[in-house]
Order: C-alpha cells, then structure tokens, then sequence
C-alpha cells in the first residue's frame, strides 16, 4: 500500500470559467492529463452540482486509476478548486507521474495562490 498522496487547494483561479462549470468539458481535461502524465484511467464520473443562493454549481470529477485516483472539486462562487492525487506504488514509482498529473491540472486552473499537501502513505516492502 505504499503510494503518494498530493493534495492542492487552489485559490483565485484567473481561468475562463467554462472549467469551474462544465462538468463534461473538466472531464475531457481529466482524462487528458492522466494520459498526458503517463497513468492509466480505469473508470470516471463527473457530476455538475446545481447553483444555490451563493451562486452557481461547482463540478466533481472522479477518475479512477490503476495506480489509484484523481479527484478535483470546482468552487466557482470563490474561484477555487481543491484536487487530490493518491498513487500507490506497488510495483513500480508512480512519483513523478502523479507530481506531472497535479501540476497540469494546476496550470489548467490558473491560480494565483496554491497550497500545496504531499504525504508518503505506507510503508516499504
């Protein structure tokens, strides 16, 4: 179960706003930067939450991966977006792939403010 878990929240997204809403158009983003970053999708959902009275429906995208996940909630009301990458490494070092995939979803987003999360899950052997 040893892996890699990365986290972002991202603050102030300066993106056209198309990617905070559309859940289609974010899935299409998705699925190209776990195949632009080396991993492998195995299943998907992307869901687009209606708008409330703090504005409009931010969207979930879910891939599941063969090394494990990728998840990215839109908070359009704040210009935000959390994601979270979790690969395990049996087998091989899924590391830098995964660092790839959060930092092409980063620069998708356009954030002037990121925190940035990372913790080794695991143990060796």
């Amino acid at each position: 179960m040893q892996g890699l878990h990365l986290t972002a929240d991202l603050h102030h997204c300066d993106c056209d706003s198309a990617w905070l809403l559309d859940a289609r158009l974010l899935g299409v983003a998705c699925r190209d930067a776990v195949q632009a970053a080396g991993l492998q999708a195995v299943g998907e959902l992307f869901h687009a939450f209606p708008a409330t009275a703090q504005g409009p429906g931010g969207v979930t995208a879910t891939i599941l991966l063969a090394e494990s996940h990728l998840c990215v909630h839109t908070w359009p009301e704040l210009r935000a977006v959390t994601l979270d990458v979790y690969v395990c490494n049996f087998g091989a070092d899924h590391s830098a792939k995964a660092h790839a995939l959060l930092d092409g979803l980063v620069a998708l987003f356009a954030p002037t403010q990121v925190d940035r999360q990372s913790l080794q899950r695991g143990r060796p052997g």
